[in-house]
């Protein structure tokens, strides 16, 4: 397709950011307030700033992109505010209540906690009905479907207006056809309901997490389709020549009417870009040990890439409910922008979850908000610039900011509002430096042999102060880092997960050619899917991963393999990854004791051509783009100090600076703590070294 433009949406919580990448690599980034109660608004705001600034109108823009990418938050927001789909359950008789059971796994860190509440059910106890079936753990069927209980729980299911039907059936995995007939019978009596069939979404094995799965799924999907139809007729009534694609939260793109279908996948696609868009990031120094760390207006969201690889999650508990289906591995905070700052019943200062949002913001925006949050003290510190965000179009008050936090904070605690203000923010970094820990630490890994890639609007502001916190010693900030999650959508491959269940022993000579045939079967069927979406054989890859396990444990773990033929030959190379993979994870393996597949995966990708990379022209010295002078807080005493302000539009590459000092670009304000120094690199990236350890040897 003949196009100028590739368009990248991103909604926050706060923000929605836009990025235009033009093929030459020339990108532009724009930003508006985002709506919750119709992204669409927000979405027309964003687009016609584009239009403004390009001289153009809406259509132009949208009829000149090859690709326009959404990653959206509407499914994690319906979960978050129990605003899904009115849900029935359809399931085996005598298991209504595996959901509400859980396997009787509460989560980690609230195991001994008798006061714990229980996790709100998604379906409400009336509105699971069991029937009358029951297929066996070999497949067999020991009792065939009761029809007539299906009929039964759909007429309950219309006398309750319900909206959508989950149907999970025990080991449907392996005889999927009473599901197959169950749904048959649901869409003849209900032809207008949303539905998901267990085994179709989440073909593996263990029932609570294929229930869990196919239940939060149901919950969502209807919002995920209304939300899809709305933005894709805007797409196509502003002539857009493509389908938009939708960002998953396994990290690839997917059409509307898959997303629409597999809701689950797109529980979690905003900050599921950001390990994509770290990696092209770092690619320049040739780093690939990379935390990505992204601070928005409500949350901030931790990913960590190892050797270029970004772990996913499989079977876990997200907002407290399982979900079996792959996703980034993200460790998401209430500490954003807006996160709140309060004193406890202990007289204790905290910061978050609660968040101040988009309306009414905090209390700087002037738009009704009272309470003192984290833009505030970044305000009140001399951070940020008085005359507003985004190059000004969103002014801040530092009146009501000051105002809020001696009211709030420092009077009730005794102490001056610079010293509250200080506290404040070294309790929100504090808690986000905790967050880096828990994914970096206690998983194994040092986060001294990381760098920290830097994305968000507020991330800048804190983040030589948790690189000096986490014993990190460089940090990569792009000009993009306010929208580097939508940029990482532009640069991301279209990406399909096929899974089945092949329990198998693997020294059971049957067991290749089963195991061999079901990975041929589930890439031949994505295959067929990415051609459909318009890939051709030469643009489409593929991984293979097995669950697997040593006989007589309980738990298997996740084994990435390449793609071979699986015979007798090459039977070797499968046991002796588990081997190598179970070794890395437990500290042992057990060489002789013979090896089961649980599950299988294979995922394909359809390769999308990739805009180029822009280089930024040699600077004229950093002093040339000093703007001014700010006094601002760097230490706990709460003394003010002058720091050089920068227009990091007139710094260029080669530009390098020593701190303490502040680097303003239109949606980002970069914090030099003394002891720091910051360089632009031709990439466009800001790279900052801490000077006390300069000498030290760099992450790889």
């Amino acid at each position: 397709m003949d196009s100028k433009y590739r368009l990248g949406i991103d909604a926050g919580g706060t923000f929605t950011d836009f990025v235009l990448a033009e093929k030459s690599g020339q990108t532009r980034l724009y930003k508006a307030l985002s709506t919750p109660s119709d992204p669409t608004i927000a979405m027309e705001n964003g687009l016609a700033l584009i239009a403004e600034d390009l001289g153009t109108d809406i259509r132009d823009i949208i009829s000149n992109s090859d690709l326009c990418i959404n990653g959206t938050t509407v499914g994690l927001n319906a979960l978050i505010q129990f605003r899904g789909a009115r849900t029935g359950l359809i399931c085996t008789a005598g298991h209504e209540d595996s959901i509400e059971i859980r396997n009787g796994h509460k989560e980690d860190g609230y195991r001994y906690d008798a006061t714990y509440p229980p996790a709100v059910m998604l379906v409400p106890r009336n509105l699971r009905r069991g029937v009358r079936e029951r297929v066996l753990s070999n497949g067999d069927i020991r009792v065939p479907l009761e029809e007539e209980d299906v009929r039964e729980a759909c007429r309950l299911f219309l006398r309750e207006g319900i909206e959508s039907v989950a149907i999970s059936f025990v080991w449907s995995v392996l005889q999927p056809e009473h599901e197959r007939r169950a749904a048959s019978i649901v869409r003849e009596m209900m032809p207008g309901v949303a539905l998901t069939v267990g085994s179709d979404l989440y073909p593996q094995v263990r029932e609570y997490t294929r229930t869990s799965t196919a239940v939060t799924n149901a919950y969502l999907s209807p919002i995920l389709k209304r939300y899809v139809t709305a933005v894709d007729a805007y797409f196509r009534t502003h002539g857009a020549r493509a389908p938009v694609r939708y960002f998953q939260s396994n990290g690839g793109l997917a059409v509307g009417g898959f997303v629409a279908d597999h809701a689950v996948y797109a529980i979690n696609s905003g900050p599921a870009s950001a390990p994509r868009a770290g990696l092209h990031v770092t690619e320049p120094f040739g780093y690939r040990n990379v935390i990505t760390v992204d601070m928005g207006g409500t949350s901030f969201d931790i990913t960590l890439t190892y050797d270029g690889v970004t772990n996913l999650n499989k079977n876990i508990d997200f907002l407290r409910y399982r979900i079996g289906v792959p996703m980034i591995q993200v460790e998401t905070l209430g500490a954003g922008g807006g996160s709140i700052g309060w004193i406890d019943d202990m007289g204790l200062l905290q910061m978050g979850p609660q968040s101040a949002g988009s309306d009414p913001g905090p209390a700087c925006y002037g738009r009704g908000g009272t309470e003192p949050t984290t833009t505030d003290v970044n305000l009140a510190l001399g951070y940020l610039n008085t005359q507003g965000l985004v190059g000004g179009r969103l002014p801040l008050d530092v009146a009501r900011a000051r105002a809020a936090i001696e009211t709030r904070i420092a009077g009730p605690l005794g102490i001056s509002l610079e010293q509250a203000a200080y506290g404040m923010f070294t309790i929100v970094n504090a808690n986000m430096v905790n967050g880096i820990r828990r994914v970096s630490i206690e998983r194994g890994y040092d986060p001294r042999d990381f760098v920290l890639a830097c994305a968000g609007g507020a991330t800048a502001a804190h983040i030589t102060a948790i690189g000096r916190e986490m014993g990190i010693d460089r940090i990569l900030i792009p000009k993009l880092a306010s929208g580097l999650c939508a940029f990482g959508q532009i640069i991301s491959d279209m990406k399909y997960n096929h899974m089945a269940t092949c329990p198998a022993r693997l020294d059971n000579g049957d067991a290749y050619a089963r195991i061999n045939g079901l990975f041929q079967e589930l890439e031949a069927n994505g295959r067929e899917q990415l051609r459909k979406d318009g890939f051709d054989d030469s643009r489409i890859r593929m991984s293979r991963s097995l669950d697997m396990r040593y006989v007589g444990q309980v738990h298997e773990c996740t084994v990435e393999v390449d793609v071979f033929d699986i015979d007798a030959s090459t039977v070797d190379r499968l046991k002796d990854a588990f081997h190598r993979r179970h070794e890395q994870l437990y500290t042992y393996s057990e060489p002789n004791n013979t090896v089961e597949v649980v599950n299988i995966e294979s995922t394909l990708y359809g390769v999308v051509d990739k805009p180029g990379r822009n280089r930024l022209a040699a600077g004229r010295g950093a002093g040339h783009a000093q703007k001014g002078v700010r006094d601002a807080i760097f230490s706990r005493d709460g003394v003010y100090r002058p720091a050089p302000v920068y227009d990091g539009n007139l710094l260029g590459a080669g530009d390098r600076l020593e701190g303490p000092a502040i680097i303003e670009e239109e949606t980002t304000t970069i914090v030099v703590e003394p002891g720091w120094t910051a360089e632009l690199h031709e990439s466009g990236s800001y790279v900052l070294i801490a000077s006390a350890r300069h000498s030290a040897s760099a992450p790889h």
